[in-house]
């Protein structure tokens, strides 16, 4: 395999792919929070959006776009989209300190909403793993409302995911577009 330059020229071609992506996504993402952004705390609009990379999440390389950002010791508010070579394109609300708790009751009152939309929960005591396994992130529909109440209001941080399966590629852009919308609609109802 070391022969074969072919391997990491086809790698970087994806990779250029999801960059390419990632970069139209952020432009249609800028163009709906525009009218949001009233309704969203103005710090998360301080940090320009943002995409970065890595070789080795798990052992494999993964792009993400974090827009709107705003991380300090804190307080974090994120929208993270993420590709992970090999499996999955993900958004996820990701939320703590005053930020969580700003939100909380709108998460609540919108279980059904993210139920219908295959939302996951994150269940996991660490904020930083992004996979989808069961004891990171569980379905939404999973927990009844009284559980899905308790981990909203009792755990440090919330973070809501929806992952979409590398398969669905050609469509990607529009799912993730869509479930921003969700989660942009979601916060400033």
């Amino acid at each position: 395999m070391v022969n074969n330059a072919g391997l990491i020229l086809t790698k970087n071609a994806i990779l250029q792919k999801v960059q390419q992506l990632l970069e139209n996504l952020l432009n249609s993402q800028q163009q709906y929070i525009r009218s949001n952004i009233s309704n969203l705390p103005a710090e998360v609009f301080l940090s320009s959006p943002k995409i970065s990379k890595g070789e080795n999440y798990k052992g494999l390389p993964y792009r993400v776009l974090d827009y709107p950002r705003y991380f300090d010791k804190e307080n974090i508010f994120a929208i993270r989209t993420m590709f992970w070579w090999g499996n999955f394109f993900s958004i996820t609300l990701h939320l703590s300190g005053r930020c969580k708790k700003d939100a909380e009751k709108k998460i609540i009152a919108s279980r059904a909403e993210l139920i219908k939309n295959n939302f996951y929960l994150c269940v996991h005591e660490k904020e930083w793993e992004h996979h989808f396994e069961n004891d990171n992130y569980v379905p939404a529909g999973k927990l009844d409302k009284t559980a899905f109440k308790i981990q909203i209001m009792n755990k440090p941080f919330i973070k809501l995911a929806q992952k979409i399966s590398l398969k669905k590629w050609n469509d990607a852009q529009k799912i993730l577009t869509s479930n921003y919308k969700h989660i942009i609609t979601m916060l400033t109802v």
